[in-house]
């Protein structure tokens, strides 16, 4: 068995999954996937084997049991100091910290009006109200951490972050549903999505046979 076991849902729409995924990805960190596939009458009984809330993603670290993705994110900083998945500056790692925990808990409108589907056709999906305004609170975040840290590269805090990470699946949102987008917005959306880690996720998506979701999902 790898050190690393990451446990996953369908690459096409499990957000959550996503996150952790990539950043492993992305900063090179060595792990095993496993993929339970969602919305299936064996799913529940599937995710009681490795998972306790019955959700993914979580990580085994040879036989240790990580759940939440913050807190797998956070688990990673700690054992791999070096990869720098928080800012060292402190400033810059209060609003990293900050702007990951609001996305985590946050904009439900923007999530449940976009949900995330690899095989929706890319086109501007109005949101209500509620939904517009947490968008417009998602790319004012954005654009604060890169205006005030991200001068040294093309992610929120200039090299590729946990906050990177946590808002992953939005960008994915933004770039199907979004229709034209703010220059800064666009250039942000497309840094992440180039990434190799992203391309990757993807091209996995797409090699699913399951019919859910459908692209008009």
């Amino acid at each position: 068995m790898a050190e690393f076991k990451l446990y996953i849902g369908n690459k096409c729409f499990s957000s959550w999954s996503l996150r952790p995924w990539v950043a492993m990805r992305h900063l090179e960190i060595p792990f095993e996937e496993s993929l339970v596939r969602l919305r299936t009458p064996e799913t529940a009984a599937n995710l009681a084997k490795v998972s306790p809330t019955g959700q993914v993603p979580v990580l085994n670290h040879n036989g240790r049991i990580v759940w939440e993705t913050l807190a797998i994110l956070e688990y990673l900083a700690d054992l791999f100091p070096g990869k720098n998945l928080w800012p060292a500056d402190i400033g810059a790692r209060a609003l990293a910290r900050s702007a990951a925990t609001e996305m985590h808990s946050g904009f439900r409108e923007v999530r449940y009006g976009w949900p995330m589907n690899l095989r929706r056709p890319k086109g501007h999906k109005p949101l209500d109200a509620e939904g517009e305004a947490q968008r417009s609170r998602i790319e004012a975040l954005w654009r604060e951490c890169r205006e005030k840290y991200g001068k040294g590269g093309p992610f929120l805090f200039g090299h590729f972050t946990a906050a990177d990470a946590m808002y992953a699946p939005v960008v994915t949102r933004f770039d199907t549903y979004g229709g034209s987008l703010a220059p800064d917005t666009r250039a942000y959306v497309d840094a992440v999505l180039s990434t190799p880690a992203m391309r990757l996720w993807y091209a996995e998506a797409a090699k699913e046979t399951w019919p859910e979701p459908g692209p008009d999902e």
